[in-house]
C-alpha cells in the first residue's frame, strides 16, 4: 500500500521549517506571519514560534497540531492587541537567516 502521508508528517525530530500562514481575520490589514516549527527535545513536542509577534508561541505533539495551535494563537494575539489598543506589527512575510 502506498503511503500518502504529507512529507512533514514523516519529518525527523530535528526538522525546522518556516511556514507563512494567512492571518484569520479578513478585515485585518496584515495578511501573513511567519511560523517557525521545530522539535524540542526538552519539551518533547513540536514548537511553533511566530517571531513577528512577541511571545506568540504554541506547541503540539505533532507537526500538524503545533501548526494548527499556532494559527489559533496568532488570531488570539491580534485580538488581544486590538483590545488593549496595542500596535500590531506588519508581517515581514519571509525571514532570511544568515
Amino acid at each position: 500500500m502506498e503511503d500518502n502521508s504529507p512529507w512533514w508528517s514523516k519529518a525527523e525530530p530535528w526538522v525546522c521549517a518556516s511556514i507563512t500562514t494567512p492571518a484569520r481575520e479578513a478585515d485585518d490589514r496584515m495578511d501573513r506571519f511567519t511560523i517557525l516549527l521545530f522539535w524540542s527535545e526538552e519539551d518533547e513536542a513540536y514548537i511553533a514560534e511566530v517571531p513577528e509577534l512577541p511571545g506568540c508561541v504554541a506547541d503540539g505533539s505533532t507537526y500538524q497540531e503545533a501548526l494548527s495551535n499556532a494559527e489559533v494563537i496568532i488570531s488570539e494575539w491580534i485580538e488581544t492587541a486590538r483590545e488593549l489598543d496595542l500596535t500590531i506589527p506588519e508581517p515581514k512575510g519571509r525571514l532570511v537567516f544568515a
